[in-house]
């Protein structure tokens, strides 16, 4: 099962400290994993449902940090 610390993501304070480039392959790899995911709940592999609300909101941070660093 995963657990939302399975999901490796980084904290707010780790992000800040990225650089764009890196912040957009983050980003890139967590819209890749929330597509697997919303995958999953489609097909019905997916019990817990709280991992997209948790990875929907971090690729939003993601994308924040990524506009104010441009």
């Amino acid at each position: 099962m995963k657990e939302i610390k399975d999901l490796n993501m980084k904290s707010k304070d780790a992000l800040s400290k990225l650089s764009a480039d890196k912040l957009r392959e983050e980003a890139k790899w967590a819209e890749k994993l929330l597509y697997t995911l919303s995958m999953k709940l489609a097909v019905g592999e997916l019990k817990q449902t709280h991992l997209m609300k948790a990875l929907r909101r971090y690729v939003a941070s993601l994308k924040t940090l990524t506009k104010a660093k441009s």
